[in-house]
């Protein structure tokens, strides 16, 4: 079983409280390379007209700077679902990816609904706790619950490394 670290949406315009678990990402970065599971990011575009945030080509759309890149992996979505990417579909069947492991910007959005339809399509998904934040700190812990609700397991960073 093929396994995969995806992180979702650390970009420049997440600004609010990605600070707090960038150094927790970034070790769960460091795992993934270690144990030689693949390394995915998701960048978030916002095609809607009028937008100022994730804007195509803008600063705001890259990845962040404290943010450790170490593959090519690199998958744009203009959703929240990251499964509405298409060359991250075709990366996971080409790969043969069955079990992911996600961190990322927004529990409550894109963090969500990604994680929801992993499920849905049968994939084994586990959240990593303290590498989720959101706009609204307050309902991280409503969001774990719902991930556990829909068949994701829950894990820490620390019981990652020292799984």
């Amino acid at each position: 079983m093929k396994k995969a670290l995806v992180v979702i949406d650390i970009q420049n315009d997440i600004t609010k409280n990605y600070k707090e678990i960038i150094d927790n990402i970034n070790a769960s970065i460091d795992w993934a390379v270690n144990h030689n599971i693949c390394v995915v990011y998701i960048r978030h575009e916002n095609l809607s007209a009028g937008t100022r945030t994730f804007k195509p080509n803008t600063h705001g759309a890259e990845l962040a700077p404290d943010l450790k890149i170490v593959s090519n992996n690199i998958f744009t979505k203009s959703k929240g679902n990251a499964l509405t990417s298409e060359k991250f579909r075709e990366f996971i069947e080409q790969n043969e990816i069955s079990d992911f492991y996600i961190a990322g910007a927004d529990a409550v959005a894109c963090v969500k609904s990604t994680c929801y339809n992993l499920r849905k399509a049968n994939y084994d998904v586990s959240v990593l706790s303290d590498c989720v934040t959101s706009y609204d700190k307050r309902k991280i812990d409503e969001m774990l619950h719902y991930y556990e609700s829909k068949g994701c397991k829950l894990i820490s960073l620390h019981e990652l490394l020292n799984s």
